[in-house]
């Protein structure tokens, strides 16, 4: 769209220069093409920026730029293009002039499910950087921003920058060591808020503005279940607001903005309620606060009773979707060791099963034959998750595969022993994955 018209590109050209132009398009197009390798970057980021320093020159031909970013999508389209490739690719190839190019311009991979940037050691960074400085800075931009392909533009480029910036100090100070970790402790906050944005972010986009107010509601039930939900909603759906006005935003402070805000808030709210929220939120930085209360386990489950489902009345009327999340969250906190990824898929299946019974003739009738199906095959899932999840979370890695096998075993004793290892493997590998608070929510919704 508007990102790739002439003014606006001509005028990031002027307004950033040469250097910082092409520093942003490194990290904008590793965001974008987070699986593409370093040489397809490299290809795509020299072509924008020689269109960029040709067409946008004083006294460029008006049709030098129109005339350059074709060409530019002819070589996308070509079967030997340099560029990263992307299964979309062949059906915006399909399409002609203005519409190709924003076709091309749309594509985007998938992110990482997990950041996999392993920073190097300190010597190892200024020996790669002594060789070849702008290649190093390259690189780093490269594998960062694809690492962390969600985090909004303006914090990676804060982080980046303040990166690049300590190597080149610290590789000529005769006090490297000390150097780095002076600087180290400099970026920390910096660093938390690339890891925590990132996180958030890919929540966000995952799961879109309502399902991540639910996920966080759900979350924080599970910390603090002695909290109301009067108390956790309107928390919920602040957090949900900060993901869609800062995720793609291109302020250079919203998110550092707006999460300390929200994490004030809710040191505020729940400080008094829960010891370990007061011990989360004593630090005199927000930022390592609000990653403190991210990295919380859940509580044990309160004594409660059983949580009254909404009637079929009550699920059908005007406030049917807030009666349902309401009955999620009073699940969420009886169950404390249910991941996000199951929650997430109770809140489609409740959703799911408004929208299919609420419109028809009968809805009672509807509800009440679907539910029943839904008891008899979820209730026991439900135990399921929540069992593995628990174990998982308290006992040691090994104890907990010892454990496991056994009640496989025991549950299916005819199995032959390749299958119960598949199965094993297969439970591990969800529990290790996605029974932690970070969990990443599209693999994760896969392995449910």
């Amino acid at each position: 769209g508007k990102a790739y018209v002439r003014e606006k590109v001509c005028q990031d050209y002027r307004m950033l220069g040469k250097e910082n132009f092409r520093t942003l398009t490194i990290i904008a197009n590793s965001r974008k093409y987070s699986n593409g390798t370093f040489e397809e970057i490299g290809h795509l980021v020299r072509e924008i920026v020689s269109l960029a320093e040709t067409c946008c020159a004083d006294g460029a031909d008006p049709s030098c730029y129109e005339a350059g970013s074709t060409a530019l999508s002819v070589k996308s389209c070509s079967a030997d293009s340099p560029f990263p490739a992307h299964p979309g690719t062949a059906e915006c190839c399909a399409q002609q002039g203005l519409e190709r190019k924003l076709c091309l311009a749309a594509l985007r991979h998938p992110p990482q499910p997990l950041p996999r940037y392993l920073q190097p050691s300190d010597r190892e960074l200024c020996q790669a950087f002594r060789q070849d400085p702008r290649e190093f800075a390259d690189r780093f931009l490269y594998e960062y921003s694809s690492s962390y392909s969600q985090a909004p533009l303006p914090v990676l480029l804060g982080f980046t920058r303040a990166f690049l910036s300590s190597v080149s100090t610290c590789c000529i100070s005769p006090a490297r060591t000390a150097c780095f970790l002076k600087e180290k402790l400099e970026r920390k906050t910096l660093s938390l808020l690339t890891l925590t944005s990132n996180r958030i972010c890919s929540r966000f986009s995952a799961y879109g503005k309502d399902k991540v107010s639910f996920s966080y509601l759900a979350s924080l039930a599970q910390k603090v279940p002695t909290a109301s939900f009067e108390d956790l909603l309107p928390l919920a759906e602040e957090a949900a607001e900060v993901s869609s006005q800062c995720c793609d935003s291109v302020a250079e402070d919203c998110m550092q903005k707006k999460l300390l805000e929200h994490t004030a808030k809710v040191c505020a709210a729940l400080s008094a309620q829960d010891q370990r929220f007061t011990g989360c939120c004593m630090g005199k930085n927000l930022m390592e606060n609000h990653f403190c209360i991210l990295a919380m386990p859940p509580a044990p489950a309160p004594e409660l009773p059983e949580a009254l489902e909404p009637t079929n009345k009550e699920l059908c009327g005007k406030d049917g979707p807030l009666r349902a999340t309401r009955f999620l969250f009073e699940l969420a906190r009886r169950h404390p060791s249910l991941p996000d990824a199951v929650l997430a898929k109770l809140y489609d299946s409740s959703g799911k099963l408004r929208g299919e019974c609420c419109s028809t003739k009968d809805p009672s009738t509807c509800l009440d034959s679907k539910r029943k199906r839904m008891e008899a095959e979820l209730l026991p899932f439900l135990e399921k998750a929540s069992q593995l999840c628990g174990q998982y979370n308290k006992l040691p890695f090994l104890e907990f595969k010892r454990r496991l096998r056994e009640s496989l075993a025991q549950a299916e004793p005819e199995a032959s022993p390749a299958h119960l290892e598949r199965l094993l493997e297969q439970r591990v590998s969800f529990a290790s994955t996605c029974c932690l608070p970070d969990a990443p929510p599209l693999l994760c919704a896969s392995k449910v």
